[in-house]
């Protein structure tokens, strides 16, 4: 190596390692944007926002692991949970702070009446990511399926909190109302 090459390596690699240690930063402060800016949208506005940021977050940085990702909700569509159990255990196995990996994996164990696992998943995908109102919103619904509707109203109105849009919270929200839930005397 020459004696300009060597001079010039110790910039270039931390250059490089500023560069490759701000694109996580750059992304979760896009995020960050877009989450508040979803705050404040017109309902046209608030649906692309959600599609951004339920893509940013279905993105593990990882091609394999979003095929386990994508292969675990495909067999969630087609009403396989077993198998959608399987890759997404995969998938949390070799990423675990991986939140999507956990919330698609609650999803998968509520489809088999397995709440306890499904409770445990959501809490870790929260955990992981406070910001994720859908996984809000299925630890809303299980409280509600146990009648626990007062958690349930709370679940859901931190699900309106992030964001205002959502339909089925809303819908949720609306439902407990009817039946004199958060109503006041």
């Amino acid at each position: 190596m020459g004696t300009h090459l060597r001079k010039l390596y110790p910039v270039v690699t931390a250059l490089l390692l500023t560069v490759g240690n701000s694109l996580p930063a750059l992304a979760q402060s896009s995020l960050d944007e877009k989450l508040q800016a979803l705050q404040d949208a017109e309902p046209a506005e608030a649906a692309r926002l959600t599609r951004e940021i339920e893509r940013e977050w279905s993105q593990s940085g990882s091609t394999s692991l979003d095929m386990l990702l994508r292969r675990g909700r495909d067999a969630l569509e087609e009403q396989k949970p077993d198998i959608a159990i399987e890759h997404l255990t995969a998938l949390i196995d070799h990423a675990p702070d991986f939140a999507e990996g956990w919330h698609a994996r609650a999803t998968a164990f509520y489809m088999k009446d397995l709440y306890g696992p499904a409770i445990s998943d959501l809490e870790k995908a929260l955990t992981l990511n406070p910001d994720n109102y859908n996984a809000m919103f299925g630890l809303g619904v299980m409280f509600q399926e146990f009648g626990d509707n007062a958690r349930a109203e709370r679940a859901f109105q931190q699900v309106l909190d992030l964001h205002p849009h959502h339909e089925n919270a809303t819908k949720a929200l609306e439902q407990l109302k009817a039946q004199g839930i958060g109503r006041t005397l």
